[in-house]
Protein backbone atom coordinates (compact mmCIF):
# COMPACT_ATOMS: atom_id res chain seq x y z
CA UNK A 1 0.00 0.00 0.00
CA UNK A 2 1.39 3.40 -0.78
CA UNK A 3 2.08 5.83 1.57
CA UNK A 4 -0.68 9.10 2.12
CA UNK A 5 2.38 11.21 1.66
CA UNK A 6 3.62 9.51 -1.33
CA UNK A 7 4.32 12.00 -4.61
CA UNK A 8 1.44 12.50 -7.03
CA UNK A 9 1.66 9.92 -9.55
CA UNK A 10 2.19 11.03 -13.77
CA UNK A 11 -0.47 9.00 -15.61
CA UNK A 12 0.01 7.91 -19.11
CA UNK A 13 -3.72 6.54 -19.27
CA UNK A 14 -6.39 6.35 -16.35
CA UNK A 15 -5.67 7.15 -13.04
CA UNK A 16 -4.97 4.90 -10.23
CA UNK A 17 -8.78 4.99 -8.98
CA UNK A 18 -9.96 3.36 -12.42
CA UNK A 19 -10.07 -0.31 -12.97
CA UNK A 20 -7.99 -1.40 -16.14
CA UNK A 21 -8.94 -4.77 -17.03
CA UNK A 22 -5.46 -5.86 -17.43
CA UNK A 23 -4.01 -5.09 -14.05
CA UNK A 24 -4.37 -7.17 -11.61
CA UNK A 25 -2.94 -4.88 -8.41
CA UNK A 26 -5.20 -3.93 -5.41
CA UNK A 27 -5.17 -0.24 -6.48
CA UNK A 28 -7.15 -1.15 -9.14
CA UNK A 29 -10.05 -2.49 -7.31
CA UNK A 30 -10.22 -5.90 -9.60
CA UNK A 31 -12.87 -8.30 -8.34
CA UNK A 32 -11.86 -10.50 -5.60
CA UNK A 33 -12.53 -14.14 -7.57
CA UNK A 34 -10.50 -12.70 -10.70
CA UNK A 35 -6.89 -13.72 -9.44
CA UNK A 36 -8.03 -15.65 -5.98
CA UNK A 37 -5.66 -14.76 -3.31
CA UNK A 38 -5.50 -18.32 -1.98
CA UNK A 39 -2.17 -19.75 -1.09
CA UNK A 40 -3.17 -22.37 -3.30
CA UNK A 41 -3.46 -19.03 -6.82
CA UNK A 42 0.22 -18.11 -5.22
CA UNK A 43 1.51 -22.04 -5.98
CA UNK A 44 0.11 -22.46 -9.30
CA UNK A 45 1.52 -19.00 -10.50
CA UNK A 46 4.46 -19.86 -9.20
CA UNK A 47 4.76 -22.74 -10.65
CA UNK A 48 3.85 -21.90 -14.25
CA UNK A 49 6.61 -18.91 -14.08
CA UNK A 50 8.89 -21.85 -12.62
CA UNK A 51 8.09 -23.91 -15.83
CA UNK A 52 8.74 -21.05 -18.34
CA UNK A 53 12.00 -20.21 -16.59
CA UNK A 54 13.09 -23.92 -16.11
CA UNK A 55 14.28 -23.74 -20.13
CA UNK A 56 16.46 -20.47 -19.48
CA UNK A 57 19.57 -22.32 -18.88
CA UNK A 58 19.55 -25.07 -21.56
CA UNK A 59 18.95 -22.04 -24.07
CA UNK A 60 21.60 -19.88 -22.60
CA UNK A 61 23.95 -22.71 -23.02
CA UNK A 62 22.44 -22.94 -26.76
CA UNK A 63 22.48 -19.36 -27.52
CA UNK A 64 26.15 -18.38 -26.64
CA UNK A 65 26.83 -21.56 -28.57
CA UNK A 66 26.44 -19.23 -32.18
CA UNK A 67 26.27 -15.65 -30.06
CA UNK A 68 28.17 -13.19 -28.16
CA UNK A 69 27.64 -13.55 -24.53
CA UNK A 70 27.06 -9.65 -24.53
CA UNK A 71 24.53 -9.67 -26.98
CA UNK A 72 22.96 -12.78 -25.59
CA UNK A 73 22.76 -10.99 -22.31
CA UNK A 74 21.58 -7.38 -23.50
CA UNK A 75 20.00 -8.34 -26.62
CA UNK A 76 17.43 -10.19 -24.69
CA UNK A 77 16.56 -7.50 -22.24
CA UNK A 78 16.58 -4.86 -25.01
CA UNK A 79 14.21 -6.91 -26.88
CA UNK A 80 11.95 -7.69 -23.70
CA UNK A 81 12.43 -4.04 -22.81
CA UNK A 82 10.39 -2.79 -25.81
CA UNK A 83 7.89 -5.19 -25.48
CA UNK A 84 7.29 -4.22 -22.45
CA UNK A 85 7.40 -0.63 -23.22
CA UNK A 86 4.31 -1.29 -25.90
CA UNK A 87 2.32 -3.18 -23.53
CA UNK A 88 2.47 -0.23 -20.90
CA UNK A 89 1.93 2.47 -23.65
CA UNK A 90 -1.31 0.12 -25.11
CA UNK A 91 -2.48 -0.23 -21.26
CA UNK A 92 -2.12 3.25 -20.25
CA UNK A 93 -0.52 2.42 -16.74
CA UNK A 94 -0.42 5.36 -14.26
CA UNK A 95 3.60 6.03 -13.96
CA UNK A 96 5.42 4.65 -10.64
CA UNK A 97 6.79 7.03 -7.91
CA UNK A 98 10.08 8.70 -6.76
CA UNK A 99 10.23 5.93 -4.41
CA UNK A 100 9.24 3.38 -6.34
CA UNK A 101 11.38 4.12 -9.64
CA UNK A 102 14.56 3.45 -6.63
CA UNK A 103 13.16 -0.16 -5.68
CA UNK A 104 12.45 -0.65 -9.83
CA UNK A 105 16.65 -0.12 -9.93
CA UNK A 106 16.99 -2.93 -7.34
CA UNK A 107 14.72 -5.21 -9.57
CA UNK A 108 16.46 -4.29 -12.80
CA UNK A 109 19.91 -4.61 -11.21
CA UNK A 110 19.04 -8.12 -10.37
CA UNK A 111 16.66 -9.68 -12.78
CA UNK A 112 17.36 -7.96 -15.63
CA UNK A 113 21.16 -7.09 -15.67
CA UNK A 114 22.35 -9.20 -12.79
CA UNK A 115 21.26 -12.92 -13.80
CA UNK A 116 21.15 -12.11 -17.44
CA UNK A 117 24.60 -11.30 -18.26
CA UNK A 118 26.08 -13.64 -15.14
CA UNK A 119 24.83 -16.91 -16.04
CA UNK A 120 25.59 -16.12 -20.05
CA UNK A 121 28.86 -15.75 -19.31
CA UNK A 122 29.04 -19.12 -16.46
CA UNK A 123 27.31 -21.10 -19.08
CA UNK A 124 29.97 -20.59 -22.60
CA UNK A 125 31.81 -23.01 -20.36
CA UNK A 126 29.30 -24.73 -17.67
CA UNK A 127 27.30 -27.50 -19.01
CA UNK A 128 23.49 -26.94 -18.55
CA UNK A 129 22.89 -29.32 -16.15
CA UNK A 130 25.57 -27.91 -14.21
CA UNK A 131 24.13 -24.63 -14.22
CA UNK A 132 20.67 -26.16 -13.30
CA UNK A 133 22.11 -27.92 -9.82
CA UNK A 134 24.14 -24.51 -9.10
CA UNK A 135 21.29 -23.43 -9.62
CA UNK A 136 18.61 -24.91 -6.85
CA UNK A 137 19.97 -22.85 -3.75
CA UNK A 138 17.83 -19.77 -5.22
CA UNK A 139 15.06 -20.51 -2.88
CA UNK A 140 16.74 -20.33 0.07
CA UNK A 141 18.47 -17.46 -0.60
CA UNK A 142 15.03 -15.93 -1.95
CA UNK A 143 13.03 -17.43 1.41
CA UNK A 144 15.92 -15.50 3.70
CA UNK A 145 15.99 -11.94 1.68
CA UNK A 146 11.92 -12.49 2.02
CA UNK A 147 12.44 -13.12 5.55
CA UNK A 148 14.20 -9.61 5.92
CA UNK A 149 12.56 -8.19 3.63
CA UNK A 150 8.79 -9.29 3.88
CA UNK A 151 9.11 -9.67 7.54
CA UNK A 152 7.53 -12.92 7.10
CA UNK A 153 7.83 -15.86 9.77
CA UNK A 154 7.83 -19.53 8.57
CA UNK A 155 7.82 -22.50 10.88
CA UNK A 156 11.09 -24.24 11.81
CA UNK A 157 10.09 -27.57 9.87
CA UNK A 158 9.84 -24.71 7.20
CA UNK A 159 13.58 -24.23 7.42
CA UNK A 160 14.30 -27.81 7.86
CA UNK A 161 12.79 -28.93 4.72
CA UNK A 162 13.99 -26.64 2.81
CA UNK A 163 17.78 -27.36 3.99
CA UNK A 164 16.71 -30.85 3.19
CA UNK A 165 15.94 -30.02 -0.28
CA UNK A 166 18.98 -27.86 -0.88
CA UNK A 167 21.17 -30.84 0.64
CA UNK A 168 19.41 -33.01 -1.47
CA UNK A 169 20.12 -31.09 -4.85
CA UNK A 170 24.14 -30.95 -3.66
CA UNK A 171 24.26 -34.68 -3.55
CA UNK A 172 22.81 -34.84 -6.56
CA UNK A 173 25.10 -32.58 -8.04
CA UNK A 174 28.30 -33.92 -6.58
CA UNK A 175 27.00 -37.78 -7.59
CA UNK A 176 25.98 -36.53 -11.46
CA UNK A 177 29.80 -34.61 -11.92
CA UNK A 178 31.62 -38.26 -10.36
CA UNK A 179 32.02 -36.52 -6.79
CA UNK A 180 33.44 -34.11 -5.03
CA UNK A 181 35.29 -30.66 -6.95
CA UNK A 182 36.89 -27.54 -6.55
CA UNK A 183 35.00 -24.46 -7.60
CA UNK A 184 35.66 -23.25 -10.94
CA UNK A 185 35.03 -19.23 -12.53
CA UNK A 186 31.82 -20.60 -13.77
CA UNK A 187 30.64 -21.40 -10.16
CA UNK A 188 31.12 -18.09 -9.00
CA UNK A 189 29.48 -16.45 -11.67
CA UNK A 190 26.19 -18.41 -11.31
CA UNK A 191 26.88 -17.70 -7.28
CA UNK A 192 26.13 -13.85 -8.29
CA UNK A 193 23.92 -14.46 -10.93
CA UNK A 194 21.96 -16.70 -8.03
CA UNK A 195 22.75 -13.92 -5.80
CA UNK A 196 21.52 -10.76 -8.22
CA UNK A 197 18.45 -13.58 -8.82
CA UNK A 198 16.78 -13.24 -5.25
CA UNK A 199 17.60 -10.03 -4.78
CA UNK A 200 14.96 -8.91 -7.98
CA UNK A 201 12.91 -11.97 -6.74
CA UNK A 202 11.95 -10.20 -3.15
CA UNK A 203 11.97 -6.91 -4.02
CA UNK A 204 10.01 -7.54 -7.45
CA UNK A 205 7.32 -10.04 -5.26
CA UNK A 206 6.76 -7.02 -2.76
CA UNK A 207 6.85 -4.21 -4.99
CA UNK A 208 4.14 -6.10 -7.47
CA UNK A 209 2.01 -6.13 -4.57
CA UNK A 210 1.53 -2.20 -5.17
CA UNK A 211 2.22 -1.85 -8.85
CA UNK A 212 1.03 -4.89 -9.98
CA UNK A 213 2.82 -8.46 -11.25
CA UNK A 214 3.50 -7.76 -14.77
CA UNK A 215 3.42 -4.18 -14.66
CA UNK A 216 6.66 -4.50 -12.18
CA UNK A 217 8.82 -6.38 -14.63
CA UNK A 218 7.75 -3.86 -17.49
CA UNK A 219 8.93 -0.69 -15.62
CA UNK A 220 12.22 -2.83 -14.56
CA UNK A 221 12.52 -3.14 -17.93
CA UNK A 222 11.62 -0.19 -19.57
CA UNK A 223 13.95 1.48 -17.08
CA UNK A 224 17.29 -0.88 -18.43
CA UNK A 225 16.05 -0.24 -21.84
CA UNK A 226 18.47 2.85 -22.93
CA UNK A 227 21.72 1.08 -21.20
CA UNK A 228 20.57 -2.37 -22.59
CA UNK A 229 20.18 -0.73 -26.77
CA UNK A 230 23.47 0.39 -26.01
CA UNK A 231 25.47 -3.00 -25.02
CA UNK A 232 23.26 -4.32 -28.11
CA UNK A 233 24.57 -2.28 -30.20
CA UNK A 234 28.05 -2.20 -29.07
CA UNK A 235 27.76 -5.91 -29.63
CA UNK A 236 26.21 -6.19 -33.05
CA UNK A 237 28.72 -3.68 -34.19
CA UNK A 238 32.11 -5.44 -32.86
CA UNK A 239 31.62 -9.13 -32.16
CA UNK A 240 31.36 -11.89 -35.11
CA UNK A 241 27.50 -13.56 -35.11
CA UNK A 242 27.17 -17.10 -36.85
CA UNK A 243 23.77 -18.08 -35.27
CA UNK A 244 21.66 -20.99 -36.82
CA UNK A 245 17.87 -20.96 -36.98
CA UNK A 246 18.14 -22.69 -33.47
CA UNK A 247 19.96 -20.25 -31.71
CA UNK A 248 18.28 -17.82 -32.74
CA UNK A 249 14.78 -19.46 -31.57
CA UNK A 250 16.74 -19.84 -28.82
CA UNK A 251 17.81 -16.14 -27.98
CA UNK A 252 14.07 -15.44 -29.11
CA UNK A 253 12.51 -17.47 -26.12
CA UNK A 254 15.06 -15.96 -23.52
CA UNK A 255 13.83 -12.66 -24.91
CA UNK A 256 10.08 -13.06 -24.79
CA UNK A 257 9.22 -15.67 -22.24
CA UNK A 258 12.38 -15.89 -19.89
CA UNK A 259 12.85 -11.99 -19.42
CA UNK A 260 8.85 -11.17 -19.58
CA UNK A 261 6.45 -13.24 -19.76
CA UNK A 262 7.58 -15.83 -17.14
CA UNK A 263 7.26 -12.64 -14.62
CA UNK A 264 3.71 -12.16 -15.11
CA UNK A 265 3.33 -15.47 -13.74
CA UNK A 266 6.41 -15.37 -11.30
CA UNK A 267 5.64 -12.11 -9.56
CA UNK A 268 1.93 -12.99 -9.60
CA UNK A 269 2.59 -16.18 -7.32
CA UNK A 270 5.28 -14.26 -4.95
CA UNK A 271 2.20 -11.09 -4.41
CA UNK A 272 -0.15 -13.65 -3.43
CA UNK A 273 2.25 -15.43 -0.90
CA UNK A 274 3.42 -16.47 1.48
CA UNK A 275 6.76 -15.63 -0.66
CA UNK A 276 8.37 -17.77 1.15
CA UNK A 277 6.38 -20.81 0.22
CA UNK A 278 5.92 -19.72 -3.36
CA UNK A 279 9.62 -19.34 -3.80
CA UNK A 280 10.51 -23.20 -2.43
CA UNK A 281 8.58 -24.18 -6.07
CA UNK A 282 12.01 -23.68 -7.97
CA UNK A 283 13.36 -26.12 -5.83
CA UNK A 284 11.65 -28.04 -9.16
CA UNK A 285 13.54 -26.00 -11.51
CA UNK A 286 16.87 -27.64 -11.59
CA UNK A 287 15.21 -31.26 -12.25
CA UNK A 288 12.90 -29.60 -15.27
CA UNK A 289 16.09 -27.80 -16.54
CA UNK A 290 17.72 -30.70 -16.33
CA UNK A 291 15.34 -32.96 -17.90
CA UNK A 292 15.23 -29.95 -21.14
CA UNK A 293 18.72 -30.66 -21.13
CA UNK A 294 18.45 -34.60 -21.90
CA UNK A 295 15.90 -33.69 -24.88
CA UNK A 296 17.35 -30.50 -26.59
CA UNK A 297 20.92 -30.66 -25.58
CA UNK A 298 21.59 -34.85 -25.54
CA UNK A 299 22.87 -35.03 -22.12
CA UNK A 300 21.93 -38.13 -20.27
CA UNK A 301 19.68 -39.01 -17.15
CA UNK A 302 20.93 -41.68 -15.42
CA UNK A 303 19.07 -43.57 -12.06
CA UNK A 304 20.85 -40.87 -9.68
CA UNK A 305 19.73 -37.87 -11.47
CA UNK A 306 15.85 -39.52 -11.30
CA UNK A 307 15.92 -40.12 -7.74
CA UNK A 308 17.65 -36.78 -6.40
CA UNK A 309 14.99 -35.06 -8.79
CA UNK A 310 12.34 -36.98 -6.74
CA UNK A 311 13.98 -36.07 -3.43
CA UNK A 312 13.85 -32.60 -4.87
CA UNK A 313 10.40 -32.29 -5.57
CA UNK A 314 9.13 -33.99 -2.08
CA UNK A 315 10.93 -31.72 -0.24
CA UNK A 316 9.77 -28.57 -2.22
CA UNK A 317 6.25 -30.33 -1.49
CA UNK A 318 6.95 -30.98 2.16
CA UNK A 319 8.11 -27.29 2.66
CA UNK A 320 5.10 -25.56 0.89
CA UNK A 321 3.03 -27.29 3.29
CA UNK A 322 5.08 -27.35 6.49
CA UNK A 323 3.43 -23.29 6.91
CA UNK A 324 0.15 -24.63 7.49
Amino acid sequence: MLSTDSPARTALGPTPHQPDALDPSPRNHVPHNHFPRSAAAGLWWGLLGVVAFSLTVPLTRVAVAGLPPLFVGAGRAAVAGFLALAVLLVTRQPLPTRHQWWRLAVVALGIVVGFPFLSTLALQTAPASHGAVVGAVLPAVTAVLAVLRGRERPRLRFWLFSAAGALAVLLFASLRNGGLEGLQAADWLLFGAIAAAAVGYAEGGLLSRELGSWQTVSWALVLSLPVMVLLSGYSVATEPFHADAAQWGSFTYLAVVSMYLGYFAWYRGLAIGPMTSVSQVQLVQPVLSIVWAALLLGEAITWPTLLGGLTVVLCAGFAVRSRR
